[in-house]
């Protein structure tokens, strides 16, 4: 067999970190796919009270945070690859760490160790497509986290009914991410530009884009290298904290809908429990379909009419479940959001730069998620505010202001981005 040319090494070596990227973004999904489906299991093995696993989305949530927010000073001071080496180490002792403690406080302390490899798998991962890829590339790298989040309770379920233990369902993920760890760490000069010519060769001439599932369309897509801007000077523009709040709205409804749809569908609208549970357990599904399905459109419809036709969407499936039509149209609004909803976060990720400038996006992607955990936790405890003050049937309307708020904010940030870019660019 003959020696491969440098094209061929060069298209390979493109795959082989796709293939890695794709498979630690399944990975993130897994442990959020786990812990429903053991909850029950585990409050029986330590003799907790329901109100326990609060304590556990404090520790995950503060780790998750701590290494998102900073990302961008990481990616700059560290090799992406280590950082992404480092990340899957921490999560995937985390998980083995689940399977082994004997007492719930343990759980709780390997939390924080699992948000820290999460956060900085999420935002190193989602920083690196930014600079090398296209709208697609983004599209299904976030697709695929569905697919670990259906996965895990798959996993897990088994674990419980076939090996007889909840410890057995995260010992399982925790190996697979060790062994996620060892293949980053095999390949850490292949995800770093500056260490790796071929590397950057790949990036420049396109054919790494067309490697990680790009196509010729996306080949323009140029390589940059991370700047190691300081914080504070991030901190100080503005037009990362519109972005930052985008993101903060986006993920808020995101998660609104998913916690409260269940709710409003079986004790609002006379929905059964049997017919909104098979729903709400396809909601992932539904994300992960949009997505792909977005991934092949996107860069002929470009970002802003995706981002608004995709909000539009949003508003119509919130109007129809706001007006509560009798019989099946309500699980039709639901999914019309789902869908709708779906290739934004992506969308928005890919546009960083145009809003903030390239000087300012490593670190605004890695603000930018960790504004998400804070709205995730924010707007579904409003709703739940809006629910109790108010009534169920208020949920869709607050999720329609929140969705014109979210349209307006875009829409601003776009032509603050246009004043910006003879200065910026």
């Amino acid at each position: 067999m003959g020696r491969l040319t440098p094209k061929e090494k060069r298209v390979g070596l493109g795959l082989g970190v796709g293939f890695l990227a794709f498979v630690a973004y399944i990975s993130l999904g897994l442990p959020d796919g786990l812990l429903g489906v053991a909850w029950p299991s585990i409050r029986g093995t330590f003799s907790l009270p329901l109100d326990s696993l609060g304590a556990l989305f404090v520790s995950t949530t503060a780790g998750y945070l701590s290494t998102s927010f900073f990302a961008g000073r990481l990616t700059a001071r560290f090799r992406l690859g280590a950082l992404l080496a480092a990340s899957t180490f921490f999560a995937g002792v985390a998980l083995v760490g689940y399977a082994l403690a004997p007492r719930w406080w343990v759980v709780v302390v390997f939390g924080v160790a699992l948000g820290l490899g999460s956060g900085g798998i999420d935002a190193a991962l989602n920083i690196y497509v930014a600079a090398h890829y296209g709208e697609r590339m983004m599209q299904w790298l976030h697709a695929v986290y569905g697919i670990g989040a259906t996965l895990g309770p798959v996993i897990m379920t088994l674990a419980i009914g076939s090996m007889g233990s909840w410890r057995w369902g995260y010992a399982i993920v925790g190996a697979l991410q060790l062994i996620l760890a060892v293949g980053f760490t095999l390949t850490v000069s292949r995800w770093d530009d500056k260490k790796s010519p071929g590397r950057a060769e790949v990036l420049e001439g396109g054919e790494g884009a067309a490697g990680l599932g790009g196509t010729e369309g996306e080949s323009d897509v140029p390589r940059r290298h991370h700047q190691d801007v300081p914080m504070l000077e991030t901190l100080r523009e503005w037009r990362v904290w519109l972005s930052m709040f985008l993101f903060f709205l986006y993920m808020g409804i995101e998660v609104a809908l998913g916690s409260w749809a269940y709710t409003l569908l079986t004790e609002s609208r006379e929905v059964s429990p049997r017919m909104a549970g098979f729903f709400m357990a396809s909601y992932w599904g539904i994300f992960t379909v949009g997505r792909i399905v977005a991934g092949f459109y996107t860069r002929r419809v470009g970002e802003r009419a995706l981002v608004v036709g995709s909000l539009v969407f949003t508003l119509m499936g919130a109007a129809l479940l706001a007006v509560n039509v009798p019989g099946v149209l309500n699980l039709v609004a639901c999914a019309i959001i789902g869908l709708a909803l779906a290739p934004i976060l992506a969308a928005f990720l890919s546009g960083t730069s145009r809003r903030v400038g390239e000087r300012h996006t490593p670190n605004s992607i890695g603000i930018q998620i960790a504004a998400m955990g804070v709205g995730a936790a924010t707007i579904p405890s409003l709703t739940g505010i809006v629910a109790r003050h108010l009534s169920l049937d208020a949920i869709p309307f607050f999720m329609i202001a929140l969705t014109v708020i979210l349209i307006g904010s875009y829409l601003f940030s776009l032509k603050i981005a246009r004043a910006a870019r003879p200065v910026v660019d």
